[in-house]
């Protein structure tokens, strides 16, 4: 302990569990920082952050001015992807103190030569501390001493010059930091690319995109990417594209027992020609599969593969490490179970295997080669089910070299779960929004997502749809409910995908009453899917994804704010670019059958718009364009028309 420090430092933001798991932030990203600084007595601070890369040994400085309360706020930029480190340091600045006490001394006329003589000998250090200082700050330090220490004038005259501004902003420019405590502790934020925080993914089964019912292959999907492209998707997410095994295969709609021809389901992973380094040899070969990453490259999408650590009977780990399984009494394996469900095709890795360390090898592995050919993304297949202590030491061995990669968690499962696989390095994670659906469930759980604890680190992905999913407001549903899903998960997330062409085509069947399961799921058939027919939704699923790529707004969930409406069938909210320059305001009528409408409030001062001036909003959507004046206007949708407005907000 140093009994010369008086400042304290405490409640800096961002950390995570008290800076247990590293903070997310993407590329070009403004980390806005906080911490609580104070010191007893009547002394003036100065405060800043120290920051680094990890690949640099350097500290960076930003400064931390005080706001309220003792809370004191500061920033800098992330500039490159990997870890940056950064801190928080703080000191009794003795010649802001002195200035300040000098300032009121004159206007109450009590100033006098000792008074005048503390501040010579601060400035007296700084030219000291600061031999190499520049030339121009150097001199005018030493006139202004000089003047402050003339006996032969009056003391007003001498303390004139600290009225001049100009010392004040040099003396702070080159701090006494006597005494400084720096807080202890280290904190981390994990940096990102920018497809981390925006991006749009498009789900499709390889083996679904052949000709006359035959099993599509890799170059099936190349010729498949000219729509995707149309559609405006930048990822396009495989499911696994591994052998599937033979053994207690499943048929369609999940029967137990597989017809002649049925393929199985593409998540019973392993056969006799490999486990989850192999290809389907119905696919293509590990060429065909590179050709195909590179092509999708040649028009701006992106791969993303599937990985599901689990597997089938017939794998090569059954019968080479049959200890990474669990084993019943009767000395078979155990198959997969969520009661009431069963998957027999399956079976799970047992994590607390003794052999741990050589299982965990493998499976990290898996994710190296399959970046070694190419992949940069990869969507897990249900993580909550592994140990998480293996996941944070995957993909933190993984982001040793590769720090690009994309790590999506599908896991649809309790709340603390979920945020604990994005804490240890998920840089996306699926969400409920599948089953928020009324004004104030979507509010409530996205201002969850965006205020609380869970802002800096969890990058949710809001899917409509997913092959296990059909959920029930989709059920039956027409276009009206299609579209109505489709705009708010594209506009409320950053992050947003489907399962296609299920969602385009409005696929709406359900397995069995009461159950979120489509009829003839694709997971266990070849589909024929009609790309063409005329009730699509493609060109509207092509013109919402064009207003995300084009409009800066939609690229952050951060700025997402709701906005008070009298009518609880319609939510409206918006988004604003960092710079404030681009604001979009979505208007939604969750009610898909009735025309719905009333009076939206905007916070025109957030968005410096004079209260006393039009704007106009310009719907990206249908074309067209409205001048508003004042705080409340009046929207009204017919969901038979379109459900949604998305107003481009435009200051005249």
């Amino acid at each position: 302990m140093n009994g010369k420090e008086r400042v304290i430092i405490e409640h800096i933001q961002p950390q995570v569990d008290g800076g247990a798991f590293p903070a997310k932030r993407i590329v070009d990203e403004v980390v806005q920082v906080e911490a609580d600084i104070f010191s007893d007595g009547h002394d003036l601070l100065s405060a800043e952050i120290l920051y680094r890369h990890e690949q640099g040994r350097k500290w960076h400085v930003a400064e931390l001015l005080p706001d309220v309360n003792d809370r004191w706020e500061g920033s800098f930029r992330v500039e490159k992807p990997g870890t940056y480190f950064f801190t928080v340091q703080a000191w009794v600045d003795k010649f802001k103190s002195w200035h300040n006490d000098m300032l009121k001394r004159l206007e109450a006329g009590t100033a006098n030569h000792t008074d005048l003589l503390i501040g010579v000998a601060h400035i007296t250090g700084i030219l000291e501390t600061y031999p190499d200082m520049k030339q121009k700050d150097s001199a005018f330090l030493q006139h202004v001493s000089k003047e402050i220490s003339a006996k032969n004038r009056k003391i007003e005259t001498r303390a004139a010059s600290l009225l001049n501004h100009t010392l004040l902003e040099t003396a702070v420019r080159y701090p006494l930091k006597d005494n400084m405590v720096k807080h202890p502790q280290e904190l981390a934020i994990i940096v990102d690319r920018k497809k981390a925080l925006f991006s749009s993914w498009y789900e499709v089964f390889p083996r679904s995109l052949g000709e006359n019912g035959k099993h599509g292959t890799f170059n099936d999907v190349v010729r498949f990417l000219p729509y995707v492209s149309e559609l405006g998707f930048d990822v396009l997410y495989l499911p696994p594209i591994h052998p599937i095994g033979i053994t207690n295969r499943k048929g369609k709609n999940n029967n137990v027992v597989a017809a002649p021809g049925d393929p199985g389901s593409p998540w019973a992973i392993g056969g006799k020609e490999g486990g989850h380094k192999a290809i389907h040899p119905e696919l293509g070969t590990l060429d065909d599969f590179k050709h195909l990453i590179r092509e999708a490259a040649d028009v701006e999408i992106e791969i993303a593969m599937d990985i599901a650590f689990q597997c089938s009977p017939d794998h090569p780990w059954i019968s080479d490490h049959p200890d990474w399984f669990y084993k019943r009494p009767d000395g078979t394996l155990q198959y997969a179970e969520n009661p009431p469900k069963k998957y027999e095709d399956i079976y799970p890795l047992n994590f607390e295997t003794d052999d741990w360390k050589n299982l965990w090898k493998e499976l990290k592995s898996v994710f190296t080669y399959w970046i070694d050919q190419g992949i940069r993304i990869f969507r897990v297949d249900n993580p909550h089910t592994k140990s998480f202590r293996f996941w944070e030491w995957t993909i933190s061995e993984i982001r040793k070299d590769h720090k690009d990669i994309i790590f999506l968690a599908e896991a649809f499962t309790r709340p603390k779960v979920m945020a604990r696989l994005a804490k240890i390095g998920f840089n996306q994670s699926y969400t409920y929004f599948t089953w928020r659906n009324s004004k104030q469930e979507l509010t409530a759980y996205c201002e969850e997502l965006t205020t609380s604890h869970l802002k800096d680190y969890f990058n949710p992905n809001f899917w409509p749809n997913t092959p296990d999913i059909l959920p029930f407001p989709l059920q039956g549903a027409g276009r009206n409910h299609f579209v109505q899903r489709l705009i708010l998960a594209a506009t409320l997330s950053s992050n947003y995908g489907m399962y296609g062409p299920a969602y385009e085509l409005m696929e709406n069947a359900p397995a069995l009453p009461g159950k979120e399961e489509y009829l003839n799921s694709e997971k266990y058939e070849i589909k024929d899917w009609n790309f063409h027919k005329r009730r699509s939704l493609r060109k509207l699923v092509s013109r919402v994804n064009k207003i995300r790529r084009e409009n800066e707004a939609l690229h952050n969930m951060q700025s997402l704010r709701f906005h008070p409406i009298d009518n609880d069938a319609v939510i409206a909210y918006s988004k604003m670019s960092a710079d404030g320059r681009n604001i979009l305001l979505v208007v939604v009528n969750l009610d898909p059958e009735h025309k719905q409408g009333g009076w939206v409030g905007l916070p025109l001062h957030a968005f410096r718009i004079d209260p006393d001036n039009i704007f106009e909003v310009y719907d990206l959507l249908s074309g067209s364009f409205y001048r508003w004046k004042g705080e409340y206007n009046f929207v009204e949708l017919d969901p038979h028309v379109i459900p949604a407005h998305i107003f481009k907000i435009k200051r005249l």
